[in-house]
């Protein structure tokens, strides 16, 4: 391993540690930016949307037109973005460029995270690259978990700025950090548009993409209904406690699964990961009918196997297209489908509930979805099972 690989992936994780308080920060900006703006919430709320579309839909896109030929001069170009875009929506005065700078951080962000990933394992060796890729993912957790209560308080008292001043901050102290520290990266084959939009049609890939579909569909989804699930369960007075223990079991799951990754199969992690999401969301009304103590369990496990998931995911799809030098592609593409699945979860969540169906019976569907998930990836297991096992006989060239 590079001598400056260490450092270079903790900055790394510092930037996406910054990526997860600006993705879930201005939720908890909304009535203040309301406020300032004297715009309704339901239009402040749009700033929420602007960063998660351009995050979800135009970072893969971006990262798809980006030369290859120089990773790490991308990787750093797209934290600059995301550090000049945070810092211009906290100097704006008015509403309609602070939405089109949210736009801008949600781009920055997604095509520095899918790069960062990337760039870890490059500069791992494949039996190290779970750790890093955890590390990363890890970082990004502790900034949704620690970062956004955090910068919350600061705005506060200091006032709506101050959260995205925070984030800027953070993102210039890794990109410094990366400018001296990052090594070169190894250069990827320079592909057509047109050949890299060719990974849409490699099976494996699209599989993996759907097990991560379902999965947010399934954990991210059923967050969002955390609350009204809690009230059927007897002295419950605020959520808040929950969420911290579904967060920090997310930031556990995420940094302990390192190690997991580089000794273990990934399609044999991942199906087990998706066997105990679909358990611990099965488990929730019951626990919570028991007692309001013992649904923690399962939630801070609901929270822990969500979050890890990414880690064996991530590293599955570099393996997957190392070779054709679009792993990149591949990684923001993953994170378009966690995004989509989110938004689904959310929308059939909030039709079930139109439809005035009992609350337990979004956390069954949600265990069904994961359940599918866990399903779909014994498929997966049993093609790659039958590939390697042709791959075996296969003669050398």
């Amino acid at each position: 391993m590079h001598p400056h690989t260490p450092s270079s992936i903790y900055l790394i994780a510092l930037g996406a540690f910054a990526l997860g308080m600006a993705s879930y920060v201005t939720a908890g900006l909304i009535p203040m930016i309301e406020a300032a703006f004297s715009v309704p919430v339901a239009v402040a709320a749009q700033l929420v949307t602007a960063f998660t579309l351009a995050y979800g839909i135009g970072s893969p896109i971006f990262v798809a037109l980006l030369p290859v030929n120089n990773q790490r001069r991308g990787m750093l170009l797209a934290l600059a973005l995301f550090v000049i875009a945070n810092a211009a929506s906290a100097l704006t005065e008015s509403f309609t460029p602070l939405l089109t700078w949210r736009a801008v951080a949600g781009i920055g962000a997604g095509v520095y995270l899918a790069m960062g990933i990337g760039a870890s394992a490059a500069m791992c060796s494949p039996d190290h690259r779970g750790k890093a890729i955890a590390i990363i993912m890890g970082g990004m957790a502790s900034g949704v978990v620690l970062g956004v209560p955090l910068s919350l308080l600061i705005a506060g008292q200091l006032g709506w700025q101050a959260a995205l001043w925070l984030v800027t901050a953070l993102g210039v102290i890794a990109l410094v950090g990366l400018l001296l520290k990052l090594p070169a990266l190894p250069a990827a084959a320079t592909t057509s548009l047109r050949q890299k939009l060719a990974i849409l049609a490699d099976g494996h890939v699209v599989a993996i993409l759907l097990v991560s579909l379902l999965a947010a569909i399934a954990s991210l989804g059923m967050y969002t209904f955390i609350a009204p699930l809690l009230a059927t369960a007897d002295g419950v007075r605020s959520v808040t406690p929950f969420l911290w223990v579904w967060g920090i079991g997310g930031v556990l799951g995420s940094f302990l699964i390192g190690p997991l990754v580089d000794r273990i199969k990934g399609p044999r992690l991942t199906f087990a990961i998706m066997l105990t999401l679909a358990g611990s969301l099965f488990a929730l009304p019951f626990s919570a009918a028991i007692s309001k103590w013992l649904v923690m369990l399962p939630i801070a496990l609901w929270g822990a196997v969500g979050w890890a998931l990414q880690v064996p995911q991530n590293n599955e799809l570099i393996v997957a297209r190392q070779a054709q030098g679009d792993e990149n592609l591949a990684i923001a593409l993953n994170e378009s489908a966690l995004y989509l699945g989110s938004a689904i979860g959310a929308a059939a969540g909030g039709f079930m509930l139109f439809l005035q169906l009992p609350i337990w019976s979004l956390v069954v569907a949600a265990g069904a979805v994961a359940a599918l998930g866990a399903l779909l990836q014994i498929v997966n297991l049993r093609r790659l099972s039958r590939w390697n096992d042709q791959s075996e006989v296969e003669p050398n060239c």
